[in-house]
């Protein structure tokens, strides 16, 4: 059983979500992470001979055979539990590092990468909208708000998004009232020009709701 969290009290009673703590797991986890995000890039990239990718093929089996006896619950893996991983140690999300997490803001940078491109090696327009959710939800934690779910996510893209370009992200609540947390965010090159920003509702979660 951990801690009470001191944001978040009743943080048990709203829908069963996982006690996320802090995993620290040894080094081979971050080394099997940075392989896997150049694998996803090269899945996306590579072009090479039939017998390469059977080959490729055969490997990756052998990696599905060797994690699928581990496979365990959400919250048991060290995945989205080791900040000071890229991304969190999650491959779900592009590798970010967060850099302000207070009451006023959550800003952090992200480096989008070939997996993510849409096409003419822009971002893809729907991944934008992801990394957004996810840093909304980083900011009800920071702010003290109760664990919630995304209402609304609107998203206005204002330029193209570069890939491997280290690029800021910043969020932060805009008004509270009562169960609803209306958020913000814009995410800016290093130039600081505006790349795309957005809008969202975060509504609190009743006792008990998933």
């Amino acid at each position: 059983m951990t801690e009470a969290d001191p944001h978040d009290p009743d943080h048990h009673r709203h829908g069963g979500f996982p006690d996320f703590e802090r995993a620290t797991p040894g080094p081979g986890f971050g080394r099997f992470l940075a392989a896997m995000r150049r694998a996803q890039d090269l899945a996306v990239s590579a072009d090479p001979d039939d017998e390469t990718w059977d080959r490729a093929a055969g490997l990756t089996e052998q990696l599905v055979d060797l994690l699928a006896p581990f496979e365990a619950a959400e919250g048991v893996g060290p995945a989205n539990r080791v900040p000071d991983l890229p991304g969190a140690g999650s491959l779900l999300m592009p590798p970010y590092r967060v850099h302000q997490f207070d009451a006023e803001a959550v800003e952090l940078t992200v480096t989008f990468s070939r997996y993510h491109v849409g096409g003419n090696y822009a971002v893809h327009g729907g991944v934008l909208p992801l990394m957004f959710d996810s840093t909304f939800g980083m900011v009800i934690h920071a702010t003290g708000r109760p664990i919630s779910r995304t209402g609304f996510l609107h998203v206005d893209y204002r330029k193209i998004t570069p890939i491997d370009v280290e690029l800021t992200l910043r969020a932060w609540v805009r008004e509270t009232q009562g169960r609803k947390s209306f958020v913000n965010a814009e995410l800016r090159d290093p130039q600081g020009t505006l790349l795309a920003e957005a809008n969202g509702l975060m509504i609190q979660l009743l006792p008990g709701q998933p």
